[in-house]
């Protein structure tokens, strides 16, 4: 139960601004949820995510998993998708941080509600991570949460028994249709690591956001699970996802 916990846990909480998409393309998505049967097209990416500035500061969010589905079931079904049920509309709680930054680029992911000369929100992505990593699967299982100094889409999660999560932002997009609402996508490569095997996967975290008052945002958010071209059902699936989960998200400052 908590390899695959862990193995979504990090995709909970993402608030980006990234490269833009199609207008209305992940708009679309979220439209077509569940009928997902491919991967949705989106970037790659190198730089870090720059976050809207009424981001900026200290929240407490709280994460409740409203659904979930097994696209494929009962021919290929996650490890330990049955035993997430129990999560169901149960709220999980932690700390998160945003926190200004200069970005050594002007123009690095910047939109035009940015000027080059304000300092750039970016995520503590440490802190955050931490606090997931806890919430989720308590105190005593969480180590640390480590960030790449080269690739600041590249995290380290260090669990106990010698496990690890290591996962990679390999590309993501948004959309921005007014002052208050933005819709981002995300895919991550994940490993997760143990001393005598290992488990890939990749996942998509796509999610439309509600600016509700400077005090609160909102948000509704769904987590793709697609098997890596090493599993043995990788071919029973392809491109098309083995897992939905479909979260909502409050933030209060």
């Amino acid at each position: 139960m908590k390899l695959f916990v862990i193995l979504i846990l990090n995709l909970i909480l993402i608030f980006a601004y990234p490269q833009p998409t199609q207008a209305g393309e992940i708009a679309n998505r979220l439209a077509d949820y569940p009928n997902w049967n491919s991967k949705l097209n989106v970037s790659q990416t190198e730089t870090d995510l720059i976050y809207p500035e009424w981001m900026a500061g200290t929240w407490t969010a709280t994460s409740i998993l409203r659904e979930q589905i097994a696209p494929l079931a009962p021919r290929v079904v996650t490890p330990g998708f049955e035993k997430n049920e129990q999560y169901l509309n149960q709220p999980f709680t932690f700390k998160v941080r945003f926190q200004p930054q200069i970005a050594p680029v002007p123009n690095i992911l910047s939109l035009s509600s940015f000027s080059p000369q304000k300092d750039l929100i970016v995520a503590d992505r440490s802190f955050n991570g931490e606090n997931i990593a806890r919430a989720y699967l308590g105190d005593n299982q969480v180590l640390s949460v480590k960030i790449s100094t080269e690739d600041p889409n590249r995290q380290i999660t260090f669990l106990a028994d010698d496990n690890q999560l290591i996962s990679t932002i390999t590309g993501r997009g948004q959309e921005n249709p007014n002052r208050e609402e933005f819709l981002t996508t995300e895919i991550t490569q994940q490993l997760f690591q143990r001393p005598i095997s290992i488990y890939l996967n990749e996942v998509e975290t796509t999610t439309n956001y509600q600016l509700i008052n400077p005090n609160k945002v909102t948000a509704k958010q769904v987590t793709a699970i697609y098997l890596s071209p090493e599993d043995p059902d990788y071919f029973k699936a392809i491109n098309r996802p083995v897992a939905l989960y479909k979260y909502e998200l409050i933030l209060q400052r």
